[in-house]
């Protein structure tokens, strides 16, 4: 399986995969408690400082926040004719530290780490009807296929640039039928192997 995973040996990927994502759902749930700009500039530094920490290659953070870039402007755009300036940048505080810290948990934890610890947790809930491993699974697919997605972006954005389309609103109509063929057939391969 494809990881997105980076090697190192830092105290950041010692932290074992159980804490990492009980310190995601903390952070993420009280970054929405913290409306002051201050503040939130402070957790985003302290999320950079982390990705320092791990030794994280900053054209690697670059890339991928620049990824975020558009989504992160309509938002803050939005944000910015319906509620205010304040508004906008403390929601656009909020979703650049969170993202850029779930993207650190996914850099410095090995995938198998993280899946053990998802089905350990939902364990106890099997009385009740869930399947832990069927949620381990649908997190490693979800993990293996955002790379797949992007890759099927690029290829879109190849074939249109080929045929002399620089700029496209029908972009995603090819991305959006490329992604469904692909999921329709990993859906048949995981029924040929008895998994509904």
């Amino acid at each position: 399986m494809l990881s997105l995973y980076h090697p190192a040996r830092t105290p950041v990927h010692d932290v074992p995969a159980g804490t990492k994502l009980l310190v995601l759902a903390a952070a993420g749930t009280a970054l929405f408690f913290v409306s002051s700009i201050p503040w939130l500039a402070v957790a985003l530094a302290v999320v950079l400082g982390l990705y320092a920490l791990a030794r994280i290659p900053w054209r690697m953070t670059a890339r991928q926040t620049l990824g975020l870039a558009p989504f992160l402007a309509l938002i803050m755009l939005a944000q910015l004719i319906f509620t205010g300036w304040q508004a906008a940048v403390v929601v656009g505080e909020r979703l650049l530290t969170l993202v850029l810290l779930a993207n650190l948990v996914t850099l410095t934890t090995r995938t198998s780490a993280m899946i053990d610890t998802i089905e350990r947790v939902l364990g106890p809930l099997r009385p009740l009807g869930v399947r832990p491993e069927r949620v381990g699974l649908l997190v490693a697919m979800t993990i293996r296929f955002i790379p797949v997605i992007r890759e099927q972006a690029e290829l879109v954005r190849s074939a249109q640039r080929a045929r002399g389309i620089e700029r496209s609103t029908v972009f995603l109509v090819p991305l959006l039928i490329r992604t469904l063929r692909m999921a329709d057939n990993v859906g048949e391969a995981l029924d040929a192997r008895g998994l509904d």
